[in-house]
């Protein structure tokens, strides 16, 4: 509006050169100018205020267009201030909430996973996934920064001032209706396909037990037991061996298989027509895949897991989440030794085939891994090859048995390495065969499964999620009693004239009697074979029990951690046991759970030992509880009736809470 006068400037230039050039022309030129110049400066004064009273009736008729605009929007909307409280909503919002919630003002009120710490304090937004009332919502927090806000006016629900509206940051909350969306994913999720393998873990077995004329109705009991829970699941089943079956249904129903910790393992066990041994089946379950074919190639990697943790149970895997369903029942020791031949065969062709070979076992390792590692390394002296057994920490346990080879001139000085010097003997033309072990994180190395791609494991703990990759030979065998009897069935079959020494059958023998308290706990026929077939190549029992004698420090060590055991739920024994003086407390800890299961109504027992910055758990029992369960759920594992886990970061009493919580849930939930 001011322009106009700007303009008379350019009209007084104007008369300035008509003066230049005429007089009389300039003289016209300043009148017009003169009376340009009062038209100019009239209508500014008379049409400024009719215009800027338009210009006001406009934007105040804008802002209420936009107020109204926002109010009615279709998706909630609200503006908090940096605490959480609601300063404005419209109406959408005001609809999602009640009036006793209204009052309180706080966001959190309305949606307990929006705290202050969840509010945005930058630009950049913040996204929640919400529900309320039945729907889902996506909010969206946005930080406003602006100085204006510190002169406006903020208005509340109920259309005063709110207090706080002051501040120069005020954050806007949006939300998203995703209810319908959510629905149907939920709906394409719970239509995928998963793909199951179901296998009789000991048909012939069961058979073998029962009288000919009732076989084929044993068979057809177990095949209706289920059929008919497939059809409780809308499962298409087709049996593809005799003994094993393959499933398909929908993931809608895995929920229901889960709450009832697949039922049909009870079930099918409980089939009972005069056969002396129960039927039991594993189950291997391929979840979330983004194909049936690696749906089918998923279930097959889980049944194999079930199977190789000694069947009768169900094996869940989605991606590298694996869960695990029942394993109650002892697995059964398997009559015939074809495997064992088969493998030694192969194990065999690959020593052939190496220049050398490698041994480890576990860390820290005890005598069962020593000598299952001996009997290895004989092996490849017998074919001629050099051999070397990794070993870092020579605990109490080994020690009486390794002084027989150290300084012995029948053995190369370089026969026991730690991990440096193995690191550099391992190359590709080596074999490492790996004993008592298939986790690679607590193997003595974990470094050397990468420096050869020819990798053997031998072990007889039930294998975890955790397992060693690319192995060309796995013998794992969760019914044998040790690591020592493995490789005792091995040594029968290798041939090329064999014959252990007497230290060595004396080591593996020890093996043996130290996992297997004494032939007290898991022995079968075959562990007695084997004890006897190192019986006939020289091993002392006598020798043996002189050189695993306890020491006087260690034994009184082990009479105060029984005399302060704690009796948990009426059959659990907890107790910690003493490791100041001691040179392996790990060792000790577990002969301490061993003990404790002589005590009248002890069904589990678990010892805790501080070694390391690291608190040990051992855990034992007979046949009542499944202390591998237990461990498994605090990130350990073993066998059935004996296992173990490592805390780090974490006291002794500390650990023993986390394992009496496991214990009083797995109670409150029947799995123990």
């Amino acid at each position: 509006m001011q322009w106009p006068l700007f303009m008379t400037l350019l009209l007084c230039v104007m008369d300035l050169c008509l003066y230049l050039v005429d007089k009389k022309t300039c003289l016209i030129g300043i009148c017009f100018t003169l009376l340009y110049l009062m038209l100019a400066l009239t209508m500014y004064l008379m049409k400024r205020p009719v215009i800027v009273r338009d210009l006001v009736r406009f934007a105040a008729s804008y802002g209420q267009v936009q107020r109204k605009l926002l109010k009615e929007l279709s998706i909630p909307y609200a503006v908090l201030d940096t605490e959480g409280h609601i300063l404005w909503g419209n109406d959408e919002f005001r609809d999602i909430m009640d009036s006793q919630r209204m009052s309180k003002r706080s966001i959190t009120v309305l949606f307990p996973d929006i705290t202050k710490n969840v509010l945005p304090q930058d630009e950049n937004d913040i996204s929640l996934h919400l529900k309320l009332a039945e729907r889902n919502y996506c909010a969206v927090l946005r930080r406003v920064l602006s100085p204006d806000f510190e002169e406006d006016v903020t208005w509340s629900f109920e259309g005063e001032v709110s207090e706080g509206g002051s501040s120069s940051a005020l954050i806007a909350l949006y939300l998203y209706d995703e209810t319908e969306i959510m629905r149907l994913k939920k709906d394409n999720q719970d239509q995928k396909l998963i793909t199951g393998l179901l296998y009789i873990d000991n048909y012939e077995e069961a058979l073998e037990s029962i009288d000919e004329v009732r076989r084929s109705l044993l068979i057809a009991l177990v095949d209706r037991k289920i059929n008919k829970y497939m059809q409780g699941i809308d499962a298409i089943i087709k049996k593809l061996e005799k003994d094993k079956y393959i499933f398909v249904f929908q993931q809608k129903y895995l929920p229901q298989l889960q709450n009832n910790k697949f039922s049909i393992l009870e079930d099918v066990r409980a089939v009972n027509i005069g056969n002396e041994m129960s039927v039991t089946i594993s189950i291997g379950l391929g979840v979330n895949m983004d194909s049936y074919t690696r749906s089918y190639e998923t279930a097959r990697a889980a049944i194999d897991l079930a199977l190789g943790r000694g069947g009768d149970q169900a094996v869940v895997r989605e991606n590298d989440k694996i869960s695990y369903y029942g394993g109650k029942s002892v697995q059964v020791e398997k009559s015939t030794r074809v495997k064992a031949r088969v493998k030694a065969h192969a194990l065999k062709e690959f020593v052939e085939a190496k220049d050398k070979v490698v041994i480890m076992g576990h860390s820290i390792g005890d005598v069962d891994s020593f000598g299952s590692a001996i009997g290895v390394y004989r092996i490849a002296k017998t074919l001629n090859k050099r051999a070397y057994i990794v070993i870092n920490d020579i605990t109490t346990s080994v020690r009486p048995m390794i002084n027989r080879f150290l300084s012995n001139p029948d053995y190369e000085e370089d026969m026991f390495l730690n991990s440096e010097q193995a690191m550099g003997m391992v190359d590709l033309n080596t074999l490492l065969v790996v004993v008592d072990v298939n986790r690679p994180s607590i193997t003595e190395c974990k470094e050397l499964l990468n420096k050869t791609r020819t990798v053997v494991v031998l072990d007889h703990h039930r294998q975890t999620g955790e397992a060693i990759e690319g192995a060309v030979l796995s013998y794992i065998e969760p019914y044998a009693s040790s690591a020592c009897e493995m490789v005792a069935e091995i040594l029968q079959y290798i041939g090329e004239g064999l014959k252990i020494r007497q230290a060595e059958a004396d080591a593996m023998y020890a093996g043996i009697m130290i996992d297997t308290n004494n032939f007290l706990t898991k022995t079968g026929v075959r562990t007695f074979e084997a004890a006897a077939f190192l019986r006939r190549n020289g091993a002392d029992v006598t020798r043996i029990r002189k050189a695993f004698r306890t020491q006087m420090q260690e034994f009184k060590v082990k009479a105060e951690a029984i005399t302060n055991v704690e009796v948990f739920l009426n059959y659990y024994a907890l107790t910690e046991c003493g490791s100041e003086g001691i040179e392996s407390p790990t060792i000790l800890g577990a002969q301490v759970a061993n003990e404790l299961l002589n005590v009248v109504n002890i069904k589990a027992s678990f010892v805790f030992t501080e070694y390391n910055n690291k608190i040990f758990v051992s855990a034992r029992s007979i046949d009542e509880v499944n202390v591998q369960v237990v461990m498994e759920k605090l990130g350990g594992g073993g066998h059935m009736s004996a296992a173990g886990v490592q805390f780090k970061d974490c006291t002794v009493r500390e650990a023993m809470q986390k394992v009496k919580d496991v214990l009083s849930a797995m109670t409150q939930e029947g799995d123990i």
